[in-house]
């Protein structure tokens, strides 16, 4: 018979979790948090001293980490004191490990300060400061991702090109198959496992299919709670990387990672409910479309740009967005149009909502759907009204994002309404960040530098 602290440690966990562990015993627990990246960060213990904490530490300054492990110079005095945070498990994120040798559980954790006060700066504080605005006008938004990714040949050389990989007929997959069973079916071991880790993890996914580009699948997850739906892909990022990784490929969420192949965004699709009537606010009694809709897409058009450095957070990011391509680089909106950059599709009247179609699958979930609800948000507080809809195609219409990432933080650095919903000490952190990656990456000399400058200027 296990300890009590064990037993009741075990009874907090979700209900699928419980059932797929059934009379097995957790081995090992990772105590996880976020980072501004994405990140998993955090420490690795026997299920037995998990048991018996009610909470532990880790410096804060994980999260002034860029993406090459950099810490980032915040000119505060007591930045470098690596004061500590605590950390708080939140049992409703609990889930498996599949692809671990032990049975190993994974847990989210709440971060907050020695005073008990949510740590500022941490994405997923940011996405439940954002909720909570909501919740404050009787307001929930309901959210459902779109991933895109490609597998690809395992690239052990990063001066190397990115390939696809090699299906089951041996042969590379080089051309673009769009919604092809066949296609999936190339890489189906890959698919399977996906699958199964899913299972074993209690996520509910809607549908696989093979996306435009060669190698390049979509997963789409069923709408809910926003901060549940940002823990299931952060969880579904590492799934899908482990399950490439069981059958000798690689996944990527860069967003553009192969020069010739479109790039993998994440669609976000919104809509609110009044959380006293349980109704979609952008629909009204006789199923037409309201005020709070359109000032909803009314506030995308208007902040999205201020938002796009977190949409698109790195130098790579800015590859998906040229004209004519995948990737809308306007901000119109239209019904059943996928050249726009914000799209309404086809439902019926309860089910209307707002997709996204800018964000790209290097972001930061939380981060990306926080920044997506605060355009929204601001729209329907301010009733800010949209442009008129657009028909027909939309890729060629004037470009509405910047071209790159300074120019993107240029506009995030200057809208005070946008400080204020994200938070300042947040907002004033994540520049810094980003801006540091762009510097380290301007120092670096590129192979098309070297083919066109070096004998020719």
């Amino acid at each position: 018979m296990p300890p009590p602290s064990t037993r009741e440690s075990i009874q907090r966990l979700p209900d699928h979790f419980r059932d797929w562990l059934g009379d097995r015993r957790i081995e090992e627990v990772e105590c996880i948090v976020p980072d501004i990246a994405g990140i998993s960060r955090g420490k690795a213990m026997p299920f037995s001293k998990f048991a018996r904490e009610d909470r532990m530490f880790l410096p804060t300054s994980i999260f002034h980490q860029t993406i090459a492990g950099d810490y980032v110079e915040m000119h505060d005095a007591f930045q470098w004191t690596e004061s500590d945070m605590v950390l708080k498990p939140d049992y409703s994120t609990g889930t498996a490990a599949p692809w671990a040798d032990d049975i190993t559980l994974q847990v989210i954790h709440n971060v907050e300060n020695l005073a008990g006060e949510p740590v500022k700066v941490s994405p997923r504080n940011v996405l439940k400061r954002v909720v909570a605005l909501y919740a404050a006008e009787g307001w929930a938004p309901v959210v459902a991702p779109e991933m895109e990714f490609y597998l690809i040949k395992p690239n052990l050389n990063p001066n190397e090109p990115i390939e696809p990989p090699l299906g089951r007929t041996g042969r590379q997959m080089v051309s673009r198959q769009a919604y092809s069973m066949s296609a999936v079916d190339e890489y189906g071991k890959v698919i399977d496992d996906i699958y199964e880790f899913a299972e074993a993890q209690g996520f509910e996914l809607d549908t696989i299919i093979q996306e435009g580009g060669a190698g390049q699948v979509e997963i789409n997850f069923l709408h809910g709670d926003p901060v549940a739906l940002a823990d299931q892909v952060f969880f579904f990022k590492r799934t899908i990387r482990e399950a490439a990784l069981r059958n000798n490929c690689f996944a990527t969420f860069m967003a553009k990672p192969m020069q010739h192949e479109p790039g993998s965004a994440m669609h976000i699709h919104h809509s609110v409910v009044d959380m006293r009537s349980g109704t979609n606010v952008f629909t009204a009694e006789d199923g037409s479309a309201t005020e709070h809709f359109r000032a909803f897409i009314g506030g995308m058009q208007r902040h999205m740009p201020t938002v796009v450095c977190m949409f698109a957070p790195y130098v790579n990011s800015y590859r998906r967005f040229v004209p004519g391509g995948a990737a809308p680089i306007n901000l119109e909106w239209g019904p059943d149009n996928r050249t726009t950059g914000i799209r309404v599709p086809i439902s019926g009247p309860a089910a209307r909502r707002v997709e996204n179609r800018v964000v790209g699958m290097d972001c930061n979930p939380y981060l990306a759907l926080a920044a997506s609800l605060a355009c929204g948000y601001l729209g329907m507080k301010n009733a800010i009204m949209p442009r008129e809809a657009v028909a027909g195609e939309a890729y060629h219409r004037p470009r509405a994002l910047p071209r790159d990432l300074l120019s993107a933080l240029d506009l995030f650095e200057n809208c005070p309404e946008i400080t204020e919903v994200l938070g300042a000490d947040f907002c004033t952190l994540y520049k810094a960040i980003k801006r540091d990656e762009v510097e380290t990456f301007l120092q670096v000399i590129s192979p098309w530098e070297r083919d066109h400058l070096l004998l020719n200027v």
